[in-house]
């Protein structure tokens, strides 16, 4: 097991550096250094003098992979791409363009993000794994049918109509909560609630019909039919084999997001005003922050290989014949 997770340590750093020079070229390629520094200072009519000044204050003077003019391993490290990414690895993330620590704006930003995410999640995943169990008791019947037709019409909805209409239903005609902003403590449950229920209700239908179809793949095997044969009822059946056999790949699913919760959710934290990382992101995005926006990429990825490797840990939990080596 040790030797299994210093080998998926070792194999995340590679695909670390390769998202972090991604993200990289993929920012400046848009932007320069030229264009970020007239962005920042905000004035129409910016001297060439004011634009080198703010490159040199925040470390843009540099060439931003090679620097020919330095010798030995300057031409590496002497560069944009080494000064701005070399410290994420041991998770210093530095200064924002507007001088604001990054770290601290994580920590800070990250109990809001949490407020929402998890109860979702949790609420979410009992709701999805409930009816879709519900729908395979009652398979092939007009119960199940209906559950279908529900789903696939879920599905079909986009994300911004239930945030949206949310909104406009529960907060502007019936008053019940704000329509957004966010205040900490025990008063932030009023900010947070209809985020929360829009976020289960917008999932309801992709989860639940995968849930389905894992079910009906398993009751369809010899194990259920040897459990009916020895008399147990079709609840016992459900809930003692058939949940207990589909736990792999619903874990496949569920693990992986655990740690992606420490992100939040771009469109939902933008839209109701909430102080978390999505919509720190969103904003480092529209301000063109790359110190920022590879801060959030880094640690997006970062989290998502803890996810995979949280995955494969807990198969072992489930199904002893798994064994990592």
């Amino acid at each position: 097991m040790l030797a299994y997770l210093l080998r998926r340590i070792l194999y995340a750093v590679p695909i670390l550096i390769g998202v972090n020079l991604l993200t990289f070229t993929l920012f400046f390629v848009v932007n320069t250094p030229d264009d970020m520094a007239r962005m920042q200072l905000g004035i129409k009519r910016v001297t060439p003098e004011a634009i080198e000044k703010w490159k040199q204050q925040h470390g843009y003077d540099k060439p931003l992979l090679v620097n020919s003019t330095a010798s030995g391993a300057g031409k590496i490290t002497d560069t944009i791409f080494w000064r701005k990414s070399a410290s994420m690895f041991v998770f210093d993330f530095g200064y924002s363009d507007d001088g604001r620590s990054i770290g601290h704006e994580i920590v800070t930003r990250m109990g809001p993000s949490l407020a929402i995410a998890l109860p979702t999640f949790l609420i979410g995943l009992i709701a999805y794994v409930s009816f879709a169990l519900l729908m395979t008791l009652f398979r092939a019947t007009a119960l199940d049918i209906a559950g279908v037709a529900l789903c696939v019409l879920l599905m079909s909805v986009s994300g911004l109509f239930y945030i949206i209409g949310g909104q406009f239903v529960v907060s502007k005609l019936w008053h019940l909560v704000p329509i957004s902003g966010y205040d900490g403590g025990i008063g932030s449950f009023k900010f947070v609630v209809l985020p929360i229920a829009i976020g289960v209700a917008s999932g309801i239908g992709s989860s639940s019909r995968w849930y389905r179809t894992i079910f009906l793949e398993e009751i369809g095997k010899d194990y259920v039919r040897t459990a009916r044969a020895k008399g147990l009822s079709e609840l016992r059946v459900l809930f003692r084999h058939v949940l207990k056999n589909a736990m792999i790949p619903i874990l496949t699913g569920v693990v992986v997001v655990i740690p992606l919760l420490f992100m939040g959710s771009l469109l939902t934290e933008s839209f109701f005003g909430i102080p978390g990382l999505g919509s720190y992101t969103i904003d480092a995005i529209n301000a063109q922050d790359f110190s920022v926006v590879r801060a959030m990429v880094f640690l997006g990825s970062a989290l998502y290989i803890a996810g995979l490797i949280l995955t494969d840990i807990s198969y072992t939990m489930v199904d002893p014949l798994v064994r990592l080596s």
